[in-house]
């Protein structure tokens, strides 16, 4: 008979213990140890083991892949991926539920299974049944008849399946990986210990049979992709879809790439007919851009593409003793910082006024070349005094009121000027916020 014993595993670091205690000693975590039951007797043999054996080889000896990237037929997608997709490559990729994961990958699928009409596209539904998605594919309006539909949550079985045909797909799609498990643990879906097993092996199975393989990974309430840090370690992409399903726009962000760089971000678009690349975002985040006061245009740097961004401020005086701050799309700590520093540097008084600030489109801006468009949206606001559609503004705001220097000031100066602004307040024309004031509202 099987063996069974019982261990507390960690669901931060898939840190294992013979006994529970409060704080992981791997990563520091408390109250982060879940007891584990595992099966001691070793499970059947995975075909992959006996049918892909490993082999020792000179470097100088190793053929490279002279078919280069593969394009996904996203351009926005390619842009992240550092030029297309590499044969045997894993991407994890994560975001809020319904914010688009598993519409831009069944677009993918249906992209892959038009390229190579002589190799399919395997989908492993693991949370969703045929049904479901087929009738997402009808939405999407996808007619490639090579995408088959493997629903079966065992990664054994789908690995032995893989393994059994190593050249009939071009494309694998997992969805998701907290669906799928390994008989020899007890643990249920979507655990510690499950979610890196399978992982694990997939990942072996992608490099062995040069697969390119697509995991889908949900997200915890903090932000991250559910279960150990490790799993961002096995694969070679981790890839982030961030958005607000209130907006159409969707930003897809990479955090790791083992064949390109971090430094890109992918734009998109979320309609009816599905996701769509956004070639122009200027067309997008402006199009609607208010006439009134309290709206300026700042220019953001979001991986190495710069963006132009509506930032909107309403002022009102207060109707209650404390006066109320919210922000959406900004840090709303930061607000208050630069509160205190224009009313201490530029003689604005804030102490009786309700300050509301927003980043139109649904986008979250953290980097602090936005300060002092969002110091000029609020003090526009107060004024009451629009400023100048031809005016945008970039710039860091101290605590001394001094404007600094932001990173790749000068490219974002000169993609302002092709953008057709007149007028770039930066650290080059102006030192402090209270001159800014002084010249654009007096």
């Amino acid at each position: 008979m099987a063996k069974s014993s019982t261990v507390f595993e960690c669901n931060n670091c898939a840190y294992q213990s013979l006994k529970w205690v409060g704080q992981c000693p791997a990563c520091g975590e408390w109250n982060t140890l879940n007891q584990v039951t595992l099966i001691t007797k070793k499970s059947k043999k995975i075909q992959s083991v006996s049918n892909l054996s490993s082999k020792l080889s000179s470097l100088d000896k190793i053929k490279t892949n002279v078919k280069g990237k593969i394009s996904t037929q996203l351009s926005e997608l390619d842009r992240v991926l550092g030029g297309g997709v590499m044969e045997g490559q894993v991407v994890l990729i994560g975001g809020e539920p319904g914010i688009g994961k598993s519409t831009l990958l069944l677009q993918l699928s249906n992209n892959f299974a038009t390229t190579f009409n002589d190799a399919s596209v395997l989908y492993i539904a693991g949370e969703e049944s045929g049904v479901q998605i087929k009738s997402r594919a009808e939405r999407l309006n996808i007619k490639a008849l090579n995408i088959e539909i493997y629903d079966n949550t065992n990664a054994e079985e789908v690995t032995d399946y893989l393994v059994t045909n190593p050249n009939k797909y071009s494309l694998v799609i997992v969805d998701s990986i907290q669906s799928m498990s390994i008989e020899r643990l007890i643990s249920g879906f979507g655990s510690v210990s499950q979610v890196k097993e399978s992982a694990s092996l997939l990942t072996h199975i992608a490099k062995k049979t040069n697969t390119p393989m697509f995991i889908v990974g949900q997200i915890t309430k903090e932000g991250s992709i559910a279960g150990p840090k490790i799993l961002e370690h096995i694969v070679d992409t981790v890839l982030y879809f961030e958005g607000d399903n209130d907006y159409i726009t969707r930003i897809l962000r990479c955090t790791k790439n083992r064949f390109g760089s971090v430094n890109e971000v992918g734009l998109f678009e979320m309609d009816s007919t599905g996701l769509k690349s956004i070639e122009n975002p200027a067309q997008v985040f402006l199009s609607e851009k208010a006439k009134s006061s309290g709206s300026v245009v700042c220019l953001v740097l979001e991986g190495s593409r710069v963006l132009s961004v509506e930032v909107q401020a309403l002022v009102t005086k207060t109707s209650f003793g404390f006066p109320k701050r919210t922000s959406s799309g900004f840090n709303l700590n930061r607000l208050n910082l630069l509160l205190a520093v224009m009313e201490k540097r530029a003689g604005l008084k804030f102490y009786d006024q309700d300050v509301y600030l927003n980043v139109a489109s649904g986008l979250n801006l953290k980097e602090p070349a936005v300060d002092l468009a969002v110091c000029v949206a609020i003090a526009s606001s107060l004024k009451d005094k629009v400023v100048k559609k031809d005016t945008c503004i970039i710039g860091e705001v101290g605590l001394g009121g001094e404007i600094r220097k932001v990173a790749q000031q000068g490219r974002r100066i000169t993609e302002a000027k092709n953008l057709g602004f007149k007028n770039v307040i930066s650290n080059t024309k102006y030192k402090s916020v209270r001159e800014v004031v002084k010249v654009l509202f007096t």
